[in-house]
């Protein structure tokens, strides 16, 4: 068994398939693929069902600029229409403002914003989150507005590390809007079966 953030997933769940909303309290469920802190980029494998370093060439990738200021993940049971990049299509990504969590954590988060990106072009949302538990906390915000008002530098160093962070032009920063467009998003691409 996975102990992961106060939730339980046997070992034969596949994180890629866990429910969109929590089943006991209905809140949103975010699963971590890369820490923050880190420079090391990890994504879900769902053939394996493990989190993998993200290669490029035949070797790690590695963020140069600055580590993840944030967790880096999706929203399970979700997802994005197929795109030349991602022939499959992707779960929603999502980004949580809370400390370093490992790969493989399941948590329970709201909403408060969503980023669109424009990569290489080809847009892509991102949920912003903050855990659900106030004692997870780092930004006791649960809204936009808070987080631009209590930290209006949060955007900025979000905006500067998203640019910073992809290869040169590779990335663009479309808009930012609230949760009401985050809960939107997820909505519209929220897997039927969940």
């Amino acid at each position: 068994m996975l102990l992961a953030a106060g939730l339980v997933v046997g070992c034969q769940s596949r994180f890629n398939e866990l429910p969109t909303y929590s089943d006991e309290r209905h809140l949103l469920q975010v699963v971590v693929e890369t820490p923050a802190g880190t420079n090391r980029v990890l994504h879900y494998d769902a053939a394996t069902n493990d989190f993998k370093p993200e290669q490029r060439a035949g070797v790690d990738r590695l963020i140069s600029f600055l580590p993840y200021p944030a967790n880096a993940g999706f929203v399970p049971s979700t997802k994005l229409p197929a795109s030349p990049r991602h022939p499959a299509g992707q779960p929603l990504p999502a980004l949580v403002l809370a400390e370093s969590l490992p790969a493989g954590t399941v948590l329970e988060v709201l909403p408060v914003g969503l980023v669109t990106l424009d990569r290489a072009g080809e847009l892509e949302p991102v949920v912003l989150a903050v855990p659900a538990r106030p004692s997870q906390r780092i930004l006791p915000v649960t809204s936009w507005r808070e987080l631009r008002q209590q930290y209006p530098a949060a955007q900025e160093v979000l905006r500067l590390w998203l640019l910073r962070s992809a290869e040169h032009g590779e990335v663009r920063v479309v808009g930012w809007r609230d949760e009401r467009a985050a809960e939107q998003q997820i909505r519209q691409v929220q897997q039927k079966s969940d």
